[in-house]
């Protein structure tokens, strides 16, 4: 069960409207990586999880809590919306610089949401379901959510440096926090996974059905070996079952693709001892097709 509270979780209050800003702030909104996003993955993972009721607990706390920063940046985007048309043709040309500012602003913030936030990207790009992931693999989950607030939270840095606005600042400066709170907490439950179910998702699947001399082995596919030098190529690997191996110059271990033509109904390129039939329009098929003639 939810319920709402008026107060908002932390303020959202701009010095000044900034349409263009207003813009920009969309995207840690609406985008892949903004609040809507890992609002609506944290929750699917909550209600979908089937492990241990802690997990299931803390995984909606969180999902609970970006609820509250929709809210906010929802309503600090309308803050900045405020008075943003307000001008017609006529007043726009005698100062450049307000038309060059609203000429920058969302249209569909005045136009489509009455000066309102949308469910979009920086760029108007619908938010979309797409974005989340909720698999029901705890340890495969919180990775993704990891990426998602490291993602989100270089956003919102980037974001904070694009704004002077002491209030904007302000909220920006709560949410860092709150990112900089969930990737830690996100590492301390897949640590806590790890412990228990190992390094490697899914840790139900048995090792001897891997094709295991490649299991360990960081193939260089380009020239020059920089990446010889990497963690990912020298002693234990992480899931402590073997060495890694560096491999300078990998083989081709298949075999080469020789794919039969097409049917005749899929229309393709025919093979060069095909012949078309003069005034027929027809083609006339070798054995492989067994000498049937097309329909």
């Amino acid at each position: 069960m939810f319920y709402h509270v008026k107060e908002l979780q932390y303020n959202a209050k701009p010095t000044k409207p900034d349409p263009v800003y207003a813009k920009k702030l969309q995207e840690i909104l609406g985008g892949q990586f903004g609040e809507m996003s890992v609002m609506m993955q944290y929750l699917f993972q909550g209600w979908n999880c089937r492990a241990e009721s802690k997990y299931r607990d803390m995984i909606l706390d969180i999902g609970t809590e970006e609820i509250a920063h929709v809210e906010m940046i929802a309503t600090m985007i309308a803050q900045l919306l405020d008075g943003a048309p307000a001008h017609d043709q006529e007043q726009a040309a005698k100062d450049p610089v307000v038309e060059a500012v609203l000429g920058g602003m969302n249209p569909q913030h005045a136009i489509v949401n009455g000066l309102g936030a949308q469910p979009n990207d920086s760029v108007g790009y619908p938010w979309t379901a797409r974005y989340t992931i909720a698999s029901g693999n705890l340890l495969a989950d919180f990775r993704a959510n990891l990426n998602a607030e490291s993602q989100g939270r270089l956003q919102v840095v980037r974001l904070y440096e694009m704004t002077t606005d002491p209030g904007v600042r302000d909220m920006l400066s709560f949410l860092i926090a709150r990112d900089t709170m969930h990737q830690n907490q996100w590492m301390a439950a897949i640590e806590e996974l790890e412990q228990t179910q190992g390094a490697i998702v899914p840790s139900t699947f048995s090792q001897e059905y891997e094709k295991q001399e490649v299991s360990y082995s960081f193939m260089n596919f380009s020239e020059g070996e920089d990446s010889r030098s990497g963690r990912w190529a020298n002693g234990a690997t992480f899931d402590g079952q073997a060495t890694f191996e560096y491999v300078q110059n990998p083989k081709a271990m298949g075999q080469k693709p020789d794919l039969k033509p097409g049917p005749a109904y899929i229309h393709g390129t025919p093979p060069l001892d095909m012949r078309i039939i003069q005034g027929a329009g027809k083609m006339e098929p070798n054995s492989f097709m067994n000498n049937q003639p097309l329909q």
